[in-house]
Parts: C-alpha cells; structure tokens; sequence
C-alpha cells in the first residue's frame, strides 16, 4: 500500500544537481574554463530548506521582481532506515519507496555552486502525498517523466538517463554522510527546464507514480 509522504517522508531533502546525461553533456564546455577545469567527479549536492516544502493541489508562489520561475520534474527517493557507507550490491535495501518531487526554482547560472536564493523560497520543494513503495516499481532507472504546463506536454524524459544510477549515488553519498530514515534524495532534473507565470497549472508525471500538481500565483505585494 502507498504510504503518505506527509508521514514517511519527512526529513532533509537532499538535491543532486546534473545528474541527467544530457544536461552535463550540454555543460562540458563550460566545465573545462576556469576555475573549473573539469566535469564533477562525485555528485554534485544541495538542500532544500525545510521552508520550501510543498505538496499535491498547492499553489506555489512567483516571486516579485524576478522574470523566470521553473520547474524541476525529479525521482525522489525515501529512506525506509538509516544509511551510512553502504555499498552499491545492498544500498536499494536502504529505500522505503519513491516519491514525485517538483524542485522549483529561479534560472540557474552555475551547477557547481547552486544558489540558495535561487532554490530555497518559501515552497519551492513539492512532494506528491504518496509515497510508492520500492517493491511496486520493478525498475526505478526505465521510468518516463514529464512536465505538463496547463495541459501540454513541455518536458520530457526518462530515468535511464540519470548519470549516477541509484545504487551509485546512496553508496558515494553515504561514504561521507548518513543518510537518514526518512530523507528524500531527488535524484536529477533533466535539460530543458521550461518557464512558468502565474496562473499556469504545473503539472509532473512520474510513470508508475502517479502527477504532482501545482498551481503558481503572483507574490501580494
């Protein structure tokens, strides 16, 4: 039975930033300038702030004075017990289910230092109400994903095209932080965020989970 996230899923949500092939293909000339001189060799994280949590049916809010709001479509994983230097043969022992996650934010400028400004307002973190169970998804790395902005399809995409696998990103995450009962790891947002504005309905649909809807509305002055 799905058990609800507002129950189970309720600790820090941890963020894997580039984590789509073809998102990290589209950064790699960027990655040889300096300061950089080279893609990320271990995943690339960030947090969302317990303020921005947010849930199915809610309106999430578009700041004023900025011009661009976007979606972040993502696989969220919820730990069913404490992790801590697991190895990638046992990490999916760790998992409780799976979750939709629309990680919203302000445009991007880099990937490395993601910018809480950007990331952490108020409700920019929603979570789906349920979260399915791991045994009820037969494969978490074929799932299709999709962004829907007032009934038309916008984003589009697969889990099969995550750069760190599951497995790959509990064990390297956990080798240097534990990873608790009840975190959420949201595993990736594709290339091609798109644009919302007040009053679009936002829409994530996750195969196998079900859609996350949200509606934006403009900040009260």
């Amino acid at each position: 039975m799905p058990r609800a996230a507002s129950e189970v899923a309720t600790g820090t949500l941890f963020g894997v930033a580039l984590n789509y092939q073809g998102l990290l293909q589209s950064r790699l000339e960027e990655f040889q300038q300096p300061p950089y001189q080279k893609p990320p060799v271990k995943p690339v994280l960030f947090i969302k702030t317990p303020n921005t949590r947010n849930g199915d049916g809610k309106t999430v809010v578009f700041p004023a004075g900025v011009e661009s709001l976007q979606p972040g479509p993502a696989l969220g994983v919820v730990f069913a017990r404490d992790a801590s230097r697991v190895r990638e043969e046992n990490a999916l022992d760790y998992v409780l289910g799976y979750v939709i996650v629309n990680e919203f934010s302000l445009p991007e400028d880099s990937y490395y230092r993601p910018v809480v400004s950007g990331k952490c307002r108020d409700g920019f973190c929603s979570l789906s109400s349920e979260v399915i169970e791991r045994n009820r998804i037969a494969d978490p790395h074929n799932l299709s994903i999709r962004v829907l902005v007032n009934g038309e399809v916008l984003q589009e995409n697969s889990t099969e095209n995550l750069v760190r696998r599951l497995p790959q990103l509990i064990a390297e995450i956990s080798d240097f932080m534990t990873l608790h009962a009840g975190d959420v790891l949201i595993t990736g947002t594709p290339e091609g965020r798109v644009d919302v504005q007040p009053g679009d309905e936002v829409v994530v649909e996750i195969e196998g989970l079900g859609r996350l809807r949200n509606t934006i509305v403009a900040e009260e002055a």
